[in-house]
């Protein structure tokens, strides 16, 4: 993490050498993730919101390099999916996602003198998390962090196959957007993009139940609670733990999404026009009024 951010820094500071081509910008909208709990890989059920803050450089008409920083909150619960069985299994999770990542956006009509300019983007991002739930009511109802309780064996004496997972990961940003243009130096813009991930453990449920005698031996009752359940359910109060073994999760990667609003603004007009393009190739571009004449 500490490399990507000096990475970010590094990008920061040579973009400065041509301040002209510089925007920095603001993003807000709804963030959600795709994983065992949800019952669609695309969504709006449960989903929350994220903030951004970006640093874009102007490389060329239709190449825009980026920075960023996001902060976003996710969550997902069983009750609400449409499969029985999922229902019944009754796992919960909610998890802060913080992410730092490059980019570059692509603009195929070029930015020059254009009033819209839509886009592809893709990247590399670094995030974290931390998946939490909360007890039951019986056992104090308190929020509680799920990596410690190995729920699914991860690092128990016993279990070689099943390793504590990482809490800050590479994913890779994928989306598409347009941006448009409102001043010489403001611009709005909208977005939508797809985190693709390595880990299938943002919502800490991926493979199968540990053996129950193991688990409260080595992590003790609370976690045998949170890894299953079932029994908080009316008429399931004595529902067995299930065998070792059992599946309780799939073994897709779980994935996170952003789409939002941005609001940019241009450190320094420069002389020239927004979507001019940028560096010493992409000067060459700017209208002399620093105007849009087309639209498309």
């Amino acid at each position: 993490m500490r490399k990507f951010k000096l990475l970010i820094l590094a990008f920061w500071l040579s973009a400065q050498l041509n301040a002209q081509d510089v925007h920095l910008s603001l993003f807000g909208g709804t963030a959600n993730y795709a994983g065992d709990l949800q019952s669609r890989r695309f969504t709006f059920d449960q989903a929350l919101f994220t903030v951004g803050l970006w640093g874009s450089y102007e490389y060329s008409n239709k190449l825009m390099l980026r920075a960023g920083l996001h902060y976003a909150q996710v969550n997902a619960q069983d009750k609400y999916q449409s499969n029985t069985l999922r229902r019944l299994r009754n796992l919960s999770f909610a998890s802060d996602i913080w992410e730092g990542h490059l980019a570059a956006e692509f603009h195929f009509l070029g930015m020059q003198d254009r009033i819209f300019s839509p886009y592809v983007m893709g990247g590399v991002a670094v995030f974290h998390f931390n998946p939490y739930a909360y007890a039951p009511v019986s056992a104090g109802g308190q929020k509680v962090f799920l990596r410690p309780l190995s729920t699914e064996g991860q690092g128990l004496t016993g279990f070689p196959d099943r390793k504590p997972y990482q809490l800050t990961q590479v994913a890779v940003p994928l989306g598409a957007g347009v941006r448009m243009k409102l001043t010489d130096r403001i611009t709005a813009g909208a977005e939508i993009s797809y985190r693709i991930t390595f880990t299938d453990y943002i919502d800490d449920v991926s493979g199968r139940y540990v053996d129950q005698n193991a688990l409260l031996t080595q992590r003790g009752p609370l976690a045998v609670q949170m890894a299953f359940r079932t029994p908080e359910l009316p008429d399931h109060t004595t529902d067995p733990y299930p065998i070792n073994n059992t599946i309780r999760g799939g073994s897709a990667k779980d994935n996170y999404y952003f789409m939002g609003l941005s609001i940019s603004y241009r450190l320094s007009q420069g002389g020239g026009s927004n979507f001019s393009g940028g560096g010493a190739a992409g000067r060459k571009y700017r209208s002399k009024l620093g105007c849009p004449t087309n639209v498309w």
